[in-house]
């Protein structure tokens, strides 16, 4: 299988698609995630298998290139010296160099193109994880506030708005009674203190009246 099969014959527009008639969104959401993540871990190692063969592939092409350099010195030195016999050996091992060189080169610039284009399939990978991520938030908010109204809705439903009324107004109406009960309660102790009351000023008076006719009885005399 391609490590990128999701991000090719999936695309997020259509994950969406098939998230929405989901019967539960969220848990599919995560399903698609971790399938995304496990193709993404290995599209991370296929990736870093090919920069390795750009690389190799480079690193020869870079050393015949170097080697093609030295042999071309050596030619001329060679001459220079008026040894011909080595001048054509170094220019028989830099035209070797140079065969070499340039399938390096070929194969560099093949191994090259094709780890950058796996470059970009990784990093449009990833964007898709983040985005599905980000859209998971978002969604699972979404179906948690939906299944709050839910649940208070059929609470609703079982709920007979006018027994519960008129519940509330029996307890209002036995509260008023309730009141009432008190407050002649309430009336009732403060006549049986008055009528005390009033028996004890009688006495005090009396004792007063008493006092006063024996003081008028004594300086009479």
């Amino acid at each position: 299988m391609s490590i990128f099969k999701r991000l090719r014959d999936l695309t997020l527009a259509n994950i969406y698609s098939l998230i929405e008639k989901a019967e539960d969104p969220v848990k599919l959401t995560d399903q698609y995630l971790r399938d995304m993540q496990e193709d993404l871990e290995e599209a991370e190692k296929a990736v870093a298998a090919q920069i390795a063969l750009e690389k190799k592939f480079k690193q020869l092409y870079e050393e015949q290139a170097a080697l093609v350099k030295k042999r071309e010195e050596q030619a001329h030195l060679a001459v220079q010296a008026q040894n011909l016999d080595l001048a054509r050996r170094a220019l028989e091992e830099k035209k070797a160099a140079e065969a070499k060189m340039n399938d390096y080169l070929a194969s560099y610039e093949k191994n090259k193109a094709a780890a950058d284009n796996l470059r970009e399939k990784l990093d449009e990978m990833r964007k898709q994880i983040t985005e599905l991520k980000n859209r998971r938030e978002t969604l699972a908010a979404r179906v948690n506030a939906a299944k709050a109204q839910k649940t208070i809705n059929k609470a609703m439903t079982g709920l007979d708005s006018s027994s519960a009324l008129a519940g509330l107004n029996r307890m209002e109406e036995k509260a008023r009674q309730l009141e009432a009960e008190a407050e002649a309660s309430g009336e009732i102790y403060k006549k049986e203190k008055s009528l005390d009351d009033e028996f004890a000023a009688l006495s005090k008076d009396k004792d007063i009246e008493e006092e006063l006719a024996a003081l008028i009885k004594k300086y009479e005399r």
